[in-house]
């Protein structure tokens, strides 16, 4: 049987947490198990929402910081304390790769972070394939929504990985691209992967009959989710409707104080463990991805795993015509595209699904059709795998 160490070493990405991310590393664990392979994870964080089906993976968890150095670190000037973090981050890559070679493993499935070269050392000195995850463009987004002090470092980790990688697998094409501009010489090695959906775990459900239409956001509240406007979509809407939404983030307290001020009674749910998703899911009638205009520059990089759980579900999508979106929603077959920060635009597209229910589940019934023919995680990781020594091992 085939052993892959699964290595994660982002401190902000919690394996057992409620993020989409921590959906993501949950889900390509189980395609592994499903083709027969042994998994370890590997991993700087935990959490606490274990799902039943994965209370017997085994857990090597290596912490970035301990109690004493989130005390020291304190009394620190910022920029001090964010260099030492980063240096910890390092420390802690080296000990799961070491981990991971002591322990021995066939495979070795790294999740992208900014200093880890776990995937490298771990390839390297076992001599087994490696499958490198790149979910966003790391470096971009820590110098300028974060702070980042050795931007040397995290170029020559990403250097690295990506030559030692037998597969690059990126969620869209940007960014592939970005990989492909920091490192043009590994080209013929990145596959575009964008994210699956779980289809036996979420599945259709019956639309609630019991008050009005539920309209359903699902995500962190985070600016560039663009949940404001759905509330105010929601202030201008001619048909009745309920928005329901369910996930939590540093924009919840704005939220709640516009839907007051916009006189709306929004069912916030807050945030649930993926295993959750389905009963978050389940009664609604639309459910909506109104992705807002970006900064000027700003890239649309990202592959909606919200969009796929909606289509899962058999729900009909409202969703902003941006990025990797207009790939998914095919306007008018699976769903209804609108120009991102359109209020008024949001507001005719659901109230046009919410006044003409045969349509929606029209449209909700394509787009589970599309999910089951192509977007399963089982098929996601057949795509990234596929043609490599990475496959061989695990069909030995």
């Amino acid at each position: 049987m085939t052993r892959v160490a699964y290595l994660s070493a982002d401190p902000g990405v919690p394996a057992f947490g409620t993020k989409g991310a921590s959906v993501h590393v949950q889900e390509i664990i189980r395609a592994f198990r499903n083709r027969g392979a042994t998994v370890r994870l590997y991993t700087t964080r935990t959490d606490e929402h274990v799902p039943a089906d994965l209370t017997d993976l085994s857990v090597t968890h290596v912490p970035v910081d301990g109690r004493a150095d989130r005390a020291a670190d304190k009394e620190l000037p910022r920029e001090e304390r964010t260099a030492r973090r980063e240096q910890r981050q390092v420390t802690a890559a080296h000990e799961m790769a070491a981990r991971a070679i002591a322990d021995g493993v066939d495979v070795a499935y790294e999740r992208y972070s900014l200093f880890s070269t776990a995937l490298a050392e771990v390839t390297t000195t076992l001599g087994i394939p490696g499958v490198l995850e790149v979910n966003a463009p790391l470096i971009d987004e820590q110098a300028t929504h974060r702070h980042l002090i050795d931007a040397e470092a995290a170029h020559h980790a990403l250097r690295t990985q990506v030559a030692a990688a037998a597969v690059v697998a990126c969620v869209s094409e940007p960014v592939a691209q970005w990989v492909r501009g920091h490192c043009p010489e590994a080209a013929d090695k990145i596959r575009v992967t964008p994210n699956g959906v779980n289809t036996t775990r979420i599945v259709p459900t019956a639309v609630s009959t019991e008050g009005d239409p539920v309209v359903l956001f699902v995500g962190t509240l985070k600016p560039w989710h663009g949940v404001e406007v759905l509330l105010d979509a929601a202030a201008l809407a001619r048909q009745p409707w309920q928005v329901r939404i369910v996930g939590d983030g540093p924009q919840g307290p704005a939220l709640a104080e516009q839907a007051a001020r916009l006189g709306l009674s929004v069912d916030f749910r807050g945030a649930v463990a993926p295993g959750d998703v389905p009963a978050a899911l389940a009664g609604a009638a639309v459910a909506v991805a109104p992705y807002p205009v970006m900064d000027e520059g700003a890239d649309q990089y990202f592959s909606p795993l919200k969009i796929y759980e909606y289509a899962a579900a058999g729900l009909p999508v409202v969703a902003s015509s941006v990025g990797q979106v207009p790939t998914i929603v095919r306007d008018g077959e699976n769903g209804l595209l609108v120009e991102p920060s359109d209020a008024a635009s949001l507001a005719r597209a659901i109230d046009a699904l919410v006044a003409d229910p045969q349509r929606a589940r029209a449209l909700g019934v394509a787009g589970r059709d599309m999910v089951v023919a192509g977007h399963s995680w089982d098929r996601v990781l057949d795509l990234i795998l596929a043609g490599t020594a990475a496959a061989g091992h695990e069909a030995a």
